[in-house]
């Protein structure tokens, strides 16, 4: 017998042998159907693994995100033996599972077109009900490489030899269908009831644009039929709020291909409301002691050979050279001239106004803030509406800080950034990452371990010491220190970071930065590298499908729409719209010569706070019929209430979203 310890900290005794599965069913029948992979000592393993000494073991369900895993890395070798069965010729790359269902990559003669989709996905049902059953199985490397020649899988063979010749592989059986694979799985395709293929994308092999550009699959599954159309609807409501969509049906941002991808094309409401938020910050930075600057958006490249861009992200620069013979025509990095290169970040020039200088320990902490724009060199690939762009703007922004400082003003940072995501309405949505260096992988790093370690313990110490609630994840810093990730969910699900927070304990050295201590002897300060609202573009993105549209008062572009019910109503119309714009309410005055319930519905569809219908009764008032986006009909207001509400409601930047959602909680 072995004891085994659940995961309540309780031990069950099994013979030795007993898979996890027996285990499961040992608890509950429930359990052990509902139980798909576990994990042994903190190490994933199928269904079926043997236990053979005392362990650590937690039973994973299609609830736990292991589960989920190993279930839809399944449905990823279904999807392959799908294609393989209707398509031999196919060579197979990749298939892992990912958040919200899998993929699997495909080097084919073509794409897939819509109708082999549904072709496929027959297949899958035939799959699911053979009930075939998925065995692992190891091999030394030469073995491997030889059943992936003999099986003509290329792909695979390269994946092979990346590896040490003394590694032991991992395979998986369905069936006829076998692949190299770490695992874990599910025991039999037949758990695999519900799934859909949903999409076909390029993605290049081991994701290079130099490798051959393949076929890729996506799919989604899950246990149950009803799980499967609940998500199914969910996603067509994430297409209706997607920023890309709907911000081009608002008529807030469009784009040009004469101009190129990644550069969006802001029009008047669009920029209105990235006006309004950049006011908005810059007001609350400053009434925080911030002071600011304007600084170049390029330089000499020796700039960033100081501050390490060079090195550690020269490849997502723009660069240029300047022609020796003054024609001012672009050169490759290696001709003579001078070689300049556009911003990807602003630390480096406000470091050359901190060093213009000289700095006493009373002179600090020093906040610089500064409404930055930075260019990136996005591959085509990655770059989708507002969220990964080529051009952005940030509230960026650099604190200089004693070593005693560096908590308070820590703190200081995460109370700026959690009042304006509160007072956008985003802050329930916000999750925290502490982003860490990766010391096996220190070539995208300054390579100074202690001094990563003790930043780290530093910046931990301090999050706990706040009560922040943050998972930790490795290799996720920024290349001179560990960071605060504000993290912020799309509509698809995947997570888009908002804003950072970074402790810098490298470029102050680097640039020479120094202030004179009570000792009389210069010291080197920490930086905070921080975005309070990070890159507006990003969060305007987040907004738009946030509010589905439907923005807060004090953000909307337009807040009030007047809707004459005929053209003889227009000359007063006009007064009451000049009265509001003299008051500085954002309103529009519908003037078509349109019946009154189009122009109600084209207020509504584009998401109006408010809209005045005005008529014979509302002229010979003075009162105004006043619909509300949130509300609805609020019957007679006289004008000069309306003005008042409006400006009220604009001044406590009001938001209706959140506050109904406390209203809800208690």
């Amino acid at each position: 017998m072995i004891n085994v310890q659940l995961k309540d900290g309780s031990i069950l005794q099994v013979e030795n042998g007993s898979t996890v599965s027996d285990v499961a069913f040992a608890i509950s029948g429930g359990l052990g159907r509902a139980a798909l992979a576990g994990t042994v000592n903190g190490k994933m393993v199928d269904i079926r693994y043997p236990l053979t000494e005392d362990c650590q073991l937690e039973i994973k369900t299609f609830d736990d995100e292991e589960g989920k895993h190993a279930f839809r890395h399944t449905s990823s070798h279904i999807l392959a033996l799908a294609v393989k069965r209707r398509f031999p010729g196919v060579k197979l790359a990749i298939g892992p599972a990912i958040e919200d269902g899998y993929y699997y990559d495909f080097d084919k003669d073509g794409s897939f077109s819509a109708e082999d989709l549904l072709l496929l996905e027959d297949e899958m049902k035939n799959i699911v009900k053979e009930d075939l059953k998925l065995e692992r199985f190891t091999l030394s490397r030469e073995e491997a490489l030889k059943l992936m020649e003999e099986m003509n899988e290329p792909y695979k063979v390269e994946l092979i030899h990346d590896l040490p010749e003394d590694a032991v592989l991992s395979f998986y059986k369905m069936g006829e269908f076998v692949d190299l694979c770490a695992g874990p799985h599910v025991a039999s395709t037949k758990l695999v009831k519900a799934f859909k293929l949903t999409q076909v994308a390029g993605a290049y092999w081991r994701g290079s644009e130099k490798n051959k550009m393949l076929t890729r699959i996506y799919g989604t599954s899950f246990p149950k039929k009803n799980e499967l159309d609940e998500y199914l609807a969910a996603v067509e409501e994430a297409k209706k709020r997607d920023h890309n969509k709907l911000g081009r049906e608002l008529d807030l941002f469009t784009s040009s291909e004469v101009i190129g991808q990644g550069l969006p094309l802001f029009k008047p409401k669009g920029t209105k409301i990235l006006q309004l938020m950049k006011r908005f910050v810059e007001d609350e930075e400053e009434s925080r002691g911030y002071e600011f600057t304007q600084t170049p958006l390029m330089s000499k490249s020796d700039l960033f050979k100081i501050s390490g861009h060079w090195d550690h992200y020269k490849d997502g620069m723009f660069i240029m050279c300047q022609d020796p013979h003054g024609h001012g025509d672009l050169f490759d990095v290696n001709e003579d001239g001078e070689v300049m290169a556009l911003r990807p970040m602003t630390c480096p020039f406000q470091f050359a106004i901190y060093n213009s200088d000289q700095h006493s320990y009373r002179d600090l902490p020093v906040r610089m803030g500064e409404t930055s724009t930075l260019f990136r060199n996005e591959s085509s690939g990655e770059m989708h509406g507002l969220t990964r762009v080529r051009q952005f703007t940030i509230s960026e922004g650099h604190l200089i800080v004693r070593p005693d400082q560096l908590e308070d003003e820590f703190r200081g940072v995460l109370d700026l950034t959690n009042y304006i995501m509160e007072t956008l309405g985003i802050k329930e949505d916000i999750t925290y990452r502490f982003s860490k260096w990766d010391p096996k992988d220190t070539h995208k790093y300054i390579n100074k371990p202690e001094a990563w370690e003790e930043t780290q313990n530093i910046m931990r110490g301090i999050l706990d010491h706040v009560g922040l609630n943050y998972v930790e994840a490795e290799g996720e810093a920024a290349f001179y220190g560990p960071k605060l990730d504000l993290q912020m969910k799309n509509v698809h699900g995947k997570e888009d970071t908002i804003i950072t927070v970074q402790i810098d304990f490298a470029l102050p050295e680097r640039f020479n930065m120094t202030y004179v201590d009570r000792d009389g002897q210069k010291k080197l300060p920490y930086v905070i590298h921080r975005t309070s609202i990070g890159c507006y573009e990003r969060t305007l993105a987040s907004l738009i499908e946030k509010y589905a549209g439907a923005f807060p008062l004090w953000l909307a572009p337009v807040q009030v729409k007047l809707l004459p019910i005929s053209e003889k109503y227009h000359d007063y119309v006009e007064t009451v719209l000049q009265k509001m714009k003299n008051k500085g309410i954002r309103a529009e005055m519908d003037d078509r010569n349109e019946k009154i319930g189009y122009k109600i519905r084209e207020a509504r569809n584009e998401r109006i706070p408010y809209f005045v219908v005005i008529g014979e009764q509302e002229q010979e008032s003075g009162e105004l019929s006043v619909t509300s986006r949130e509300k609805g009909d609020e019957g007679k207001i006289s004008l000069d209430a309306f003005i008042e509400r409006i400006l009220d409601e604009n001044a406590r930047k009001y938001n209706y979203h959140t506050a109904l959602k406390k209203d809800e909680n208690k």
